[in-house]
């Protein structure tokens, strides 16, 4: 489940022996933590299990007590990135229902560690059988290999997209937690491979009108037939994923190596296929001029506005009250049963073909994933945040 973190002097840490040395990393803070599956500061999740076991999950430490949760809750966001949902994700049949097993009483948050678990039930590990000594193009078999000394070939263990199941569970806690403040999210595929819907023709009603959730029907359709396009060459697509936070107050973020847009980028290329990430106009950024970048404030009732948004809603890595809006750059789904040159764990040339249930794209399933790591993120600096003012900690603690 979650890992223990081991609480030691930056001098001790000379006690232990080089293996041990390896095998962990000591943070600044002195803590000791194992295979890089927990994030977040104050808001803090770990996710844990594989592709092919008995169940995958998460462990929420730090979510304040007395927010009301319950399974539903969770279930609801589990079931925008569950497979089956249309000819476009893979046929893998998962319920993907979601136990909550501690941290929860009579429908409330009791301040202690969050332990969230959903059990595997359609595990066909007969499929990657033709794998288990050979490397995929495009995953991770290679490095993982060369990292570990071996590898759980079974739909990728650990770099599987199953690993977002935990991810997106505790998206749904921090969801409810920013909402509590009037925090809002709209998340949405803005392109499927060649298709991409102009910001000037969003109809963001659309978005759950369609199977690939995009803002527009129109050009819904037409994704779906180049998807279609591509099935029946037996390739896949990539997309960009697009995402609005409104309702975020000015001053989230720190202004070094916490930043709001640094910890966003972060938190998002840390989700399986993601490659690219920008925030506001991204890298058109490169090709304006100041007197065109700069986004001009003015004040209206009292309340100073921008009158235009290129930063995306972040300043010096802290948000500026405007608009959240950043994108991510998601690659084609590498499992795909065309012929493809690899080699073998052995080293020898040889072609593959992968069989099995795979997604022709991941853009759809992974909306809420792009959406669920957002939330976390906000979440974990806004409690950061909460301490980074006298007269805060004042107010808080006056009698």
């Amino acid at each position: 489940m979650k890992c223990e973190a081991i609480h030691v002097s930056k001098r001790s840490k000379d006690i232990l022996p080089l293996d041990a040395m390896a095998y962990f990393a000591l943070t600044e803070e002195g803590d000791f933590y194992m295979s890089g599956s927990t994030y977040g500061r104050f808001f803090q999740i770990t996710t844990w299990g594989e592709s092919h076991g008995a169940a995958i999950g998460v462990v929420i430490d730090g979510c304040p007590a007395g927010l009301e949760l319950k399974e539903s809750d969770i279930q609801s966001f589990l079931d925008r990135r569950k497979p089956g949902q249309s000819k476009y994700t893979t046929k893998r049949q998962e319920n993907d229902q979601v136990e909550i097993l501690s941290g929860v009483f009579e429908g409330r948050t009791t301040g202690t560690p969050i332990s969230l678990m959903v059990r595997n039930q359609d595990q066909r590990s007969r499929d990657y059988g033709n794998i288990a000594a050979t490397y995929r193009p495009g995953h991770a078999d290679y490095t993982f290999t060369q990292k570990y000394g071996f590898r759980d070939f079974r739909g990728g263990g650990r770099s599987s997209g199953r690993e977002t199941i935990g991810r997106t569970a505790a998206g749904a806690v921090a969801f409810l937690l920013l909402k509590e403040l009037g925090i809002r999210f709209c998340t949405y595929a803005k392109a499927i491979g060649t298709v991409t819907v102009d910001e000037s023709d969003y109809h963001f009603d659309e978005i759950s009108q369609n199977r690939l959730y995009m803002p527009n029907n129109a050009a819904a359709e037409k994704a779906e037939a180049y998807l279609d396009e591509m099935m029946a060459r037996a390739d896949s697509a990539g997309g960009v994923i697009e995402c609005r936070v409104t309702g975020l107050p000015a001053g989230i973020g720190e202004p070094v190596f916490e930043k709001l847009d640094s910890c966003l980028a972060k938190a998002i290329l840390s989700i399986g296929s993601v490659k690219a990430f920008e925030i506001g106009d991204g890298v058109r950024a490169a090709l304006l001029n100041g007197s065109t970048n700069n986004d001009a404030f003015y004040a209206e009732n009292g309340k100073i506005r921008k009158k235009t948004n290129h930063s995306g809603g972040v300043l010096g890595g802290m948000s500026d009250g405007d608009t959240l809006i950043f994108r991510a750059a998601v690659k084609p789904t590498p499992s795909i049963a065309q012929p493809q040159q690899t080699v073998t764990e052995a080293g020898a040339n040889t072609e593959l073909i992968i069989n099995g249930r795979h997604d022709p794209i991941i853009v759809p399933r992974a909306v809420v994933v792009v959406e669920s790591m957002a939330a976390v993120t906000i979440a974990d600096l806004l409690l950061q945040n909460m301490y980074s003012r006298m007269d805060n900690i004042i107010k808080f603690y006056e009698k």
